[in-house]
């Protein structure tokens, strides 16, 4: 599924700034708005048309855009606009048709994360995308960081001996209100329709990605095994407190814990356990520290290459682009062991509490909190382990989830 090397397909020339259009511009939409804002600044983009299902009002819209197209139809919109970026930020069972319908317009794309929400998708999406000729980058925005290549210098130096595992550890909060915030949001189905929004598969998927990246595990192939545990404390269809381990082709296990239903949210991180120390990655921070048995620990922050200048630099210069479909393929075998999982089990009333959310008065939000659950996920991280290893109250013995 190799994608880095598509063909022109009648790129602007370098001196004038590319057409881009953007479907999906409420929500996470509004983060791909200003970064196109601030790429058009520098004259490498601008926004030729936006699609959504409401026109952006002019206070969306903002300042430094110029006056795109609006329209509904994304396919129209590729088509009158002459677009050669389609930036997709729209609903995750959307994903492959509005990919192949800009492709097949003249578009390259710039996909949201996750790719889609089964593997079956995955391969007619990047079958198509490479019988159009289009490149794809999937957006992982931590693979443009440039931390990764530092750790893995770090480990072939042998600064933490031989690595024996890659743990992934997220504690976030969200809000009940998270969940009713659109139709699909909190689903594994919708309308006969894969969705598979858990917290594994979406709000977290960034752990997941980083962690099998770090232990050379990002392709399909190199994903032999995954034992997974899902659960719900919020009353939605989707995981919101999950772990999986992986194992590798090469040897390496690679495991996450997360959960939206942390006591105290903090930043998420993927550790390197070496025999001789270890590499601790802030994915958010672009922060590295590392912790070499009998040295004092070192604390660098690094730079990030954005995935949309990345793929305008490809287009235009030849540039490899940073996350293609194929060094996605693991994941989305995760994707599909979660989407194929039985349904997540829900945890008792005693499992959980109700606090204060983010929201204000006169509507207060509330969230659900599952106690004890960061020391679960930093001690799933730190020993590889799943949640019912750690002997969890609530949790059930580990299943053996096929996968593709």
């Amino acid at each position: 599924m190799d994608m880095t090397h598509s063909r022109e397909r009648g790129a602007a020339p370098a001196e004038e700034p590319m057409p881009v259009v953007l479907a999906g511009a409420r929500g996470h939409g509004r983060w791909h708005l200003d970064n196109i804002r601030r790429l058009t600044a520098e004259g490498k983009v601008r926004l030729a048309g936006v699609c959504d299902l409401r026109p952006l009002t002019a206070q969306e819209l903002g300042d430094g855009l110029g006056e795109p197209e609006q329209s509904a139809d994304l396919a129209g919109l590729v088509t009158r606009t002459g677009a050669r970026i389609a930036v997709i930020s729209t609903p995750i069972h959307t994903h492959a048709d509005l990919a192949l319908a800009a492709a097949e317009r003249g578009a390259h794309v710039l996909l949201e994360k996750p790719p889609t929400p089964s593997y079956a998708e995955f391969t007619r999406m990047v079958e198509g995308l490479r019988g159009y000729g289009a490149a794809c980058q999937i957006g992982f925005q931590s693979l443009g960081s440039h931390a990764l290549p530092a750790i893995r210098k770090l480990v072939s130096d042998g600064r933490v001996g031989a690595v024996r595992g890659i743990g992934a550890a997220g504690a976030w909060a969200r809000d009940e209100d998270y969940y009713t915030r659109a139709p699909w949001a909190g689903h594994r189905t919708l309308d006969g329709r894969d969705v598979v929004d858990g917290v594994l598969t979406n709000p977290l998927a960034h752990a997941v990605a980083t962690a099998l990246w770090l232990g050379g595990a990002d392709r399909a192939e190199d994903v032999t095994g995954i034992e997974l545990e899902l659960y719900r404390a919020n009353a939605i269809e989707a995981d919101d407190t999950s772990c999986v381990r992986i194992r590798t082709a090469g040897g390496t296990a690679v495991a996450a814990a997360v959960t939206l239903c942390a006591e105290e949210p903090g930043e998420p991180y993927v550790t390197v356990h070496g025999d001789r120390g270890r590499i601790t990655f802030w994915y958010k921070l672009d922060r590295v520290r590392v912790e070499p048995d009998g040295a004092p620990p070192e604390t660098t922050d690094h730079a990030r290459t954005d995935l949309l200048d990345n793929l305008v630099a490809h287009l235009r210069h030849g540039t490899e682009l940073l996350v293609p479909p194929d060094r996605t393929g693991a994941f989305m075998r995760v994707v599909e062991a979660v989407r194929t999982a039985p349904a997540p089990v829900p945890l008792p009333a005693d499992a959980w509490r109700t606090e204060p959310g983010a929201g204000v008065a006169p509507r207060a939000a509330k969230r659900r909190v599952v106690p004890g659950i960061d020391r679960l996920v930093t001690a799933g991280a730190e020993r590889l382990a799943l949640y019912s290893e750690l002997r969890a109250p609530w949790a059930a013995p580990p299943a053996e989830v096929p996968h593709p």
